[in-house]
């Protein structure tokens, strides 16, 4: 008899050890799933959003300083 209890104790302390296991397997691969479709969202909208086109030219060759007499606008 007591072969039997501790042989069902044995047993159901597998049984919740092989099911606390599936459950956190099964949490990952949700989690990873979910993070997974996340990022692949993300780098289609960053694909998808139009490059800003600039108005204005830089114009490197432009100085504008002041020399105490006045403001000097060398072109």
């Amino acid at each position: 008899m007591q072969n039997i209890r501790s042989f069902f104790i044995i047993a159901t302390a597998i049984a919740l050890l092989a099911v606390a296991a599936l459950l956190t397997a099964s949490l990952t691969i949700a989690f990873m799933g979910t993070l997974a479709i996340l990022s692949i969202g993300r780098a289609l909208s960053n694909r998808l959003k139009p490059v800003p086109v600039r108005a204005k030219t830089k114009r490197e060759d432009m100085r504008v300083w002041n020399d105490g007499r006045g403001t000097i606008i060398d072109m």
